[in-house]
């Protein structure tokens, strides 16, 4: 039980009703005091009681026009009446209006106990049932976003049923990735996980700045235009879900609806197209376990080049990477096993922050394959060379490094150097890249004064923002919030 709200006129009963209350054994987070009716309607007014105890005849306002007059606010206390007389008039009155029980003066700490132990009971329940309706009401919302052939009976039907409990004003939604949340968001936030892979935030107006702000701060979000009424609701989703496949592709943070413009000419458009056609996504598939490495890379980095750029629709793009990836699942059942999760991983697109990331992890499965399919590998003689590769690694990861540089340092074959690297450490070189850089990060900042925008460009990042990003991701906190709790700990 979080507020209970005292009324009454006499303070000595007041006082004494309030330490009865914290004796109880319920357990109350605040009692609040007032003297007389007219107060007590302004408490009301401004936050929400539980329970309240209100004595009858009082100064200014009494006890039962207080409880009719409350009677239109949004949240209804159950209440206690609590009267010197003994007038069964006064009670059904107050019983007429909604109080819970009829305490007469002096009050025993037993009846108080009783009472507020079955008060407490029913506001569990009731929060409860709150808690199921909600979900009901939430997988009614999925299920209604979800639907492409609604009829407007069903959409009216639903607005009816859940309207309102919906907002009164303007709304936004959000759609990111479908990821485990950093924080708690605000109450009045709706949140929908995993609706076709994507997370789907409803908020008020006046909300959107701050979820935008700490939230989805690091997330690469589509937001829709403003709306009104929950009949707007799927198109304001259809909206977000089309900003959302924008934010992938084009690598932005944030791209709102209202906002977003693009113009690509026809030419290039028409050229990009070539890569969706039969030819060249058999070709794709066939390039793989050739000599042709460097063209198979090529095809690929392409191809996701005209993505990004807008030459390809989201859709289409989708559609290649489902058939090329159901077609080398088909092809390369046996060598693909040991790749099963990688697979899985590219078969769900919009999982992923956005397309670089996504690009990242077909590359690394599409040069695995080729590369079992192609190569006899001498273990020793790459692990001999992957040592090597290592050593380098930790002396220049300051500087501007790729896989192409150390693989070239090597004299070895790029897509063989990314096969055998992960071989070697269990993890792809960027991966391995950004666990030295953030490790030798978390001891500058342990250990050294150094400015933020100094560590970033000691350990590779001459981008401070893109450095605080990355290491806000790795290790769940910013750099600041990292050097300030290793110093509280007295590490």
């Amino acid at each position: 039980m979080k507020t209970v709200l005292i009324v009454e006129d006499e303070k000595l009963i007041r006082q004494g009703l309030k330490t009865m209350i914290m004796r109880s054994g319920v357990p109350v987070e605040t009692v609040i005091e007032c003297s007389n009716g007219e107060m007590a309607l302004e408490i009301l007014r401004e936050q929400e009681i539980e329970v309240m105890f209100t004595d009858i005849r009082m100064p200014k306002m009494d006890g039962i026009e207080l409880v009719q007059k409350m009677q239109s606010f949004e949240h209804v206390p159950l209440t206690v009446a609590v009267s010197g007389y003994d007038d069964f008039t006064y009670a059904v009155e107050m019983m007429r209006n909604g109080v819970r029980e009829y305490l007469l003066k002096p009050i025993e700490m037993d009846k108080i106990k009783e009472i507020l132990f079955k008060l407490n009971e029913e506001i569990e329940n009731r929060k409860e049932d709150e808690i199921n309706q909600q979900k009901i009401g939430y997988q009614q919302m999925k299920h209604f976003l979800l639907t492409d052939d609604a009829s407007q009976d069903e959409i009216d039907a639903y607005e009816k049923n859940y309207g309102q409990h919906f907002y009164c004003g303007t709304y936004y939604v959000c759609c990111t990735n479908h990821r485990k949340r950093q924080g708690a968001v605000g109450e009045d936030v709706i949140v929908l996980e995993n609706v076709r892979e994507n997370d789907v935030y409803i908020v008020p107006e006046q909300q959107l700045e701050t979820l935008l702000g700490k939230e989805l701060s690091d997330s690469y979000a589509g937001i829709s235009s403003g709306h009104q009424g929950l009949g707007e609701l799927k198109r304001a989703y259809e909206e977000a879900a089309e900003m959302r496949r924008m934010a992938f592709t084009r690598n932005l943070g944030e791209v709102h609806f209202d906002t977003f413009s693009e113009s690509i000419p026809e030419g290039l458009i028409e050229g990009a197209a070539k890569l969706t056609e039969n030819a060249a996504k058999i070709r794709r598939v066939q390039l793989i376990g050739t000599e042709h490495t460097e063209e198979l890379e090529k095809s690929f980095y392409q191809f996701f080049y005209e993505v990004k750029h807008g030459r390809i629709a989201e859709k289409e793009f989708e559609v290649c990477m489902q058939e090329f990836l159901e077609e080398i699942e088909k092809i390369y059942r046996k060598v693909i096993e040991s790749e099963s999760g990688l697979l899985n991983e590219c078969k769900n697109i919009m999982k992923e922050n956005c397309i670089d990331d996504y690009e990242e992890k077909v590359m690394e499965l599409v040069l695995s394959i080729h590369e079992k399919v192609n190569h006899q590998f001498d273990q020793n003689k790459n692990q001999a060379k992957m040592r090597q590769a290592v050593e380098y690694i930790k002396e220049n990861y300051a500087k501007d490094l790729n896989m192409a540089v150390v693989s070239n340092d090597l004299s070895m074959n790029y897509s063989l150097f990314s096969y055998s690297f992960k071989e070697y450490t269990g993890c792809n070189f960027v991966s391995y890249l950004k666990e030295i850089r953030m490790k030798e990060a978390k001891r500058l900042l342990a250990d050294t004064d150094l400015k933020i925008i100094e560590i970033s460009q000691k350990v590779g990042y001459d981008n401070e923002k893109h450095f605080m990003k990355m290491f806000k991701a790795t290790c769940g906190v910013s750099p600041t919030e990292y050097r300030n709790n290793v110093r509280l700990s007295g590490r």
